[in-house]
């Protein structure tokens, strides 16, 4: 890829520690270490982009957060705090503060992320084949194919200006993308997908029985293989189906 875009282009991750369903879950622990600690090494991982941006809070019990941050190389992990409740203007924000202008959203309730998906979508925005007609924000959540927990979006630094700019309504800056989503008409929107939909798959983390399935699995791959991909995780789950029953009570927010 192209390198101005390499530089150019960062992780921001939101992250805080308050939680009402499972409170300071991205400081729990696997295999030593907290949560947290292992998104930002997965996101380190990809090959197209410059580094993390950590995005959390001013409330005190965030300063947790910050402390985590600062044991990886300042260069490559950095961190921003702005307001608890308008998340899209932290996000705005942040890349503004560090100079980011093409942002891969990911959120810290995923540590199951996929570096690899996240070098692919990057790719796929920067496609040469769209030159002279660049997007603005690329989803792979509209409507999913991937599990649950791999969410990740693309937005270039103006799209998400002017979310911030317009955006007026409690669940559009409650969140980050609602307002591009909801505006095709403003914004260059795609989605990315593919062939086989496994969005019935749950491996993000919001409750118990979440951190027990998340923890099984790092258990099982990280120890002989910490860049395990995303299909690592599916053939372990062919060969050990019971370790994915551990948290299918858990549906998909939003489904029956």
């Amino acid at each position: 890829m192209d390198i101005e875009y390499y530089s150019r282009t960062w992780v921001i991750m939101q992250a805080r520690v308050g939680s009402t369903r499972l409170p300071d879950k991205i400081l729990k622990p696997i295999l030593g270490r907290a949560i947290l600690e292992h998104d930002i090494e997965r996101c380190l991982r990809g090959r197209n982009c410059a580094g993390v941006v950590v995005a959390t809070t001013v409330a005190p019990e965030d300063d947790k957060v910050v402390e985590l941050c600062r044991r990886f190389p300042a260069e490559k992990v950095k961190s921003y705090r702005g307001s608890v409740q308008d998340v899209l203007g932290r996000y705005h924000a942040a890349a503004e503060t560090f100079g980011v202008q093409y942002i891969v959203r990911i959120t810290s309730d995923c540590p199951l992320l996929d570096h690899c998906l996240v070098d692919e979508m990057i790719e796929e925005y920067f496609s040469p084949k769209r030159e002279g007609d660049a997007l603005d924000y690329l989803t792979n959540n509209m409507p999913p194919t991937f599990p649950h927990g791999l969410d990740t979006e693309i937005i270039s630094l103006a799209a998400l200006a002017r979310a911030d700019l317009e955006a007026k309504e409690p669940l559009e800056r409650e969140h980050v993308t609602p307002y591009i989503r909801r505006h095709p008409e403003l914004f260059k929107i795609r989605n990315f997908a593919q062939a086989e939909d496994q969005s019935h798959h749950r491996w993000t983390l919001d409750y118990p029985e979440d951190y027990e399935f998340i923890k099984t699995v790092y258990e099982q791959l990280y120890p002989a293989k910490p860049d395990f991909s995303r299909e690592d995780v599916m053939n372990l789950l062919r060969r050990h189906p019971e370790i994915e029953a551990i948290n299918q009570m858990r549906r998909r927010r939003g489904e029956p």
